[in-house]
């Protein structure tokens, strides 16, 4: 239900508008002066405030100043039986939705409101969207199990539950949980990232919960930890099973009761962090051996979501192999455009044991070293040329979309063919025009992707 506030200092204009908005299906609070509307907003911030202008103290333009620095997203309309056309004019400046005159006629005050709301609405979704695109900015690829990986990703963000990402080496870990950030409700704080296999035994319960001055030799000062500095955000503990068991105790205790204390102190702190993991060891197995605590991976596992190798997504090789292209060569102040087609067949031909990773540093490597415009196959690190001319095979998940096996199996064959769109053909089965055609579609289709700034990318 949509919340309105009501500011007058007029008792009977307030019971007034109150009985009229209320009709609305609205929730309707009121203030009798701009200073306790603040106290108001500032308790639970309305979607729409509805104020008179001329008020004893803070008057409607002062309150809509204030109230358009702290919330700019409540929505502000003025009343007054003043209506002059400057007064009108300052309140737009300064922010305001609308401006209406006394004696308020209802159908007037109440289209003006349903409209502040639909406006604040169409803000709150372009928000959401745009949180949206941003949490998949760099998350690039349309293969299915891409595509499964990001609905996973859409449906868990918006909660508060943990997430437990497991998947080899390298196939975007960090990555997707920056994605479940940026698409949480706590985007707007911070996502503070932790390596807990990076640091020393010794330190990693100081870099997560803080110590006190004189806790040990060099604590010359208080610190705080990283749950501290992430308060209200998220905390993502990359190769959580690195862990020490003494660790793995206090953050079982922060999962369970939201409860530590710093190295140190004896002062209890409470946080609000939401908590995402990562490893790329079988976990399971390491609580098996009895390396890592049952019941903390049970705390982290709430939600577990898998990572595909890049062998399991190999149409995706293309694209992301174009990325990185455009990304270094920017870096490296190279005017370098494209692959050619022998060295986009030996990326594909490459099994990729490090994944995305050592993809993007064998990209690096071949736009450092590359001498013309192209990226040629001797550009290539020499474990990726051996993929070269070796038999080529696409594989499709269950339930991939017919198109995208079509398009695949088409550009692969043109590939493999050097661009010979009449060979390509007479090997598939159709005719070159079939091929044309395609082409055109797909061009087409990114022109209007383009168009609409919409961005796929992992």
């Amino acid at each position: 239900m949509h919340t309105i506030l009501v500011v007058d200092d007029q008792e009977t204009n307030r019971v007034t508008l109150e009985r009229i908005l209320r009709r609305e299906n609205w929730a309707v609070q009121q203030a009798q002066d701009g200073q306790a509307a603040l106290e108001k907003v500032r308790e639970n911030p309305p979607d729409v405030i509805v104020t008179d202008l001329k008020m004893p103290g803070m008057n409607g333009l002062e309150l809509l100043k204030a109230v358009r620095t702290l919330y700019p997203d409540t929505e502000v309309i003025l009343m007054t039986a003043y209506g002059t056309v400057e007064t009108a004019v300052d309140a737009m400046k300064v922010g305001a939705y609308d401006y209406v005159t006394k004696p308020l006629k209802r159908s007037e005050i109440v289209s003006a409101v349903r409209k502040a709301l639909e406006k604040k609405d169409l803000v709150q979704e372009n928000k959401k969207l745009r949180a949206q695109l941003e949490g998949q900015r760099n998350i690039i690829g349309t293969s299915a199990p891409m595509r499964h990986l990001l609905e996973e990703v859409n449906q868990v963000a918006p909660s508060d539950a943990s997430v437990l990402l497991v998947g080899d080496s390298g196939t975007g870990k960090g990555l997707i949980a920056q994605g479940i950030h940026k698409r949480s409700h706590r985007r707007e704080r911070k996502l503070i990232t932790v390596n807990c296999g990076a640091i020393p035994d010794g330190l990693i319960e100081s870099e997560l919960f803080g110590h006190e001055k004189g806790a040990f030799t060099g604590a010359n000062s208080r610190k705080a930890g990283r749950f501290e500095i992430a308060e209200g955000g998220s905390l993502f503990l990359d190769e959580v099973t690195a862990l020490t068991p003494a660790v793995q105790v206090k953050l079982l205790r922060v999962l369970q009761d939201g409860e530590y204390e710093r190295v140190g102190g004896t002062e209890t702190l409470r946080t609000n962090v939401r908590i995402l993991s990562a490893t790329n060891l079988n976990i399971e197995k390491e609580v098996a051996a009895g390396n890592f605590r049952e019941d903390l991976y049970y705390r982290l596992n709430v939600i577990q979501l898998q990572l595909p190798s890049l062998s399991e997504r190999n149409e995706d090789i293309p694209l992301l192999a174009t990325h990185f292209l455009s990304f270094f060569a920017e870096k490296n102040g190279r005017s370098i455009t494209q692959f050619s087609p022998e060295a986009i067949e030996a990326l594909t031909g490459h099994n990729w044991p490090g994944n995305v990773r050592e993809l993007q540093n064998a990209v690096e490597r071949a736009v450092v070293l590359a001498r013309g415009e192209h990226i040629e196959v001797k550009d290539l690190p020499p474990a990726v040329r051996q993929g070269l001319g070796r038999q080529r095979t696409l594989s499709f998940s269950v339930g991939s979309p017919i198109r995208n096996m079509e398009k695949a199996m088409i550009l692969e064959t043109m590939r493999h063919c050097s661009g010979d769109r009449a060979l390509a053909a007479s090997l598939l089965g159709i005719t070159a025009r079939t091929i044309y055609r395609r082409e055109a579609e797909w061009a087409q289709e990114e022109a209007e992707e383009s168009g609409r700034e919409i961005h796929t990318s992992p």
